[in-house]
């Protein structure tokens, strides 16, 4: 694994909107960036691969020990919504999408630092983008994505089970979301099913019918919904969410492996295994950390903490007075003053494909630059 540097293609904005990522530039700075790649060899790849694929035994095994034992309040997860959870476990709501974030320097195992289970982005410039660029650069190149055809498999294989169309919804006026559930309604049509797409604020609730609504007052079957749950599950509709007939997705049972409070769980359940980082519910003592929110997003309010004193703090809306999680830190692996994550995709179950964030401190945040890879022979 290592990072090389390249001369950008010409008119490289233009190119990637053709693929939509109207968002390549955050500030004036390149969110995308092709000034570099990251070039793996195979053999690490097939250790993401098998990290992600143990990873995610673990989180399923995860989901049933929670909902065995009722541990519900750890997730944060309201009362009225602990039926709905496990009855979309037991009912086997479908998930189609979901994005570990590993620490990986190629000199022992990748390592889990989060799942984004249920609203994970960056996926345009992973299945897409990244793709095109590949094939301008090195028609020949090879790259470990097969993001898109695993897409459409797996709203094949849910078409077969159940046609019933699909609406998408993304809060209006958020581009990245926008194209993200775009490009996601694009593979569900390729695989057969009717679909529409509605803003979340667009949504309502019928209280004679009991039942939410699109714009035109249709009934909403079922729903894509690039929102997270512990906002949904909090706001005034929210309500009538755990006793409405509508089909979640991504499903309830996300609500748990969203929450970083699974990071201390698969700790305790699985302490021999090479892919996790202890994590503890309570501040350890004598070791280097990150603060951790359980419901934060995009690096906020994270806390870095070495030798007893904190060397890194990042801002953000959400509380650190409680409802946070401790994880060893692990001394990310510098390539040219740049700190890369890989974020490895699940789709539909398969391990397919990953992207790049890489930024000059240790913790991702939203500005945090995509990177695309290639792989070696």
């Amino acid at each position: 694994m290592h990072r090389r540097t390249l001369d950008p293609r010409p008119n490289w904005q233009k190119r990637v909107e053709k693929y939509g990522l109207h968002y390549h530039t955050i500030n004036n700075e390149p969110y995308w960036d092709e000034s570099a790649c990251y070039v793996f060899a195979k053999s690490k790849i097939d250790a993401i691969e098998r990290a992600s694929y143990a990873i995610y035994d673990m989180c399923m095994a995860l989901v049933q020990h929670v909902l065995d034992e009722r541990m519900f309040g750890l997730f944060l997860i309201p009362p009225a919504y602990e039926e709905l959870v496990i009855k979309s476990w037991e009912e086997e709501h479908p998930s189609i999408y979901g994005r570990f974030d590993l620490a990986y320097d190629e000199n022992g195992p990748p390592k889990l630092l989060e799942f984004n289970a249920d609203t994970p982005t960056a996926l345009v410039e992973a299945s897409v983008a990244q793709w095109h660029w590949l094939k301008d650069v090195d028609d020949r190149g090879d790259q470990f994505n097969s993001i898109h055809e695993r897409l459409i498999e797996g709203w094949k294989e849910l078409h077969k089970a159940d046609d019933t169309p699909i609406h998408f919804a993304a809060m209006s006026g958020v581009v990245e979301d926008y194209i993200t559930v775009e490009y996601l309604r694009d593979t569900a049509i390729q695989a057969g099913f009717q679909t529409e797409y509605l803003d979340i604020e667009g949504i309502g609730w019928d209280r004679q019918r009991k039942l939410f609504t699109n714009r035109a007052g249709k009934p909403i079957e079922r729903i894509f919904k690039l929102y997270p749950w512990e906002w949904m599950s909090r706001e005034a509709f929210g309500e009538h969410v755990p006793t409405s007939k509508t089909i979640w997705m991504e499903p309830a049972w996300k609500m748990i492996l969203s929450c970083k409070s699974i990071l201390p769980l698969l700790y305790q359940m699985n302490p021999e295994s090479p892919y996790l980082l202890p994590a503890w519910f309570e501040e350890p003592e004598g070791v280097d950390y990150v603060r951790k929110p359980i419901h934060a997003r995009e690096g906020a309010n994270i806390q870095v903490v070495r030798g007893g004193e904190v060397v890194l703090e990042t801002d953000g809306p959400y509380s650190v007075d409680r409802d946070v999680v401790y994880q060893q830190l692990f001394p990310l692996k510098s390539f040219d003053g740049r700190f890369p994550i890989v974020g490895s995709w699940m789709i539909n179950g398969w391990s397919c494909g990953i992207g790049i964030r890489e930024d000059g401190q240790i913790v991702t945040q939203n500005t945090s630059r995509f990177v695309p890879h290639q792989m070696s022979d």
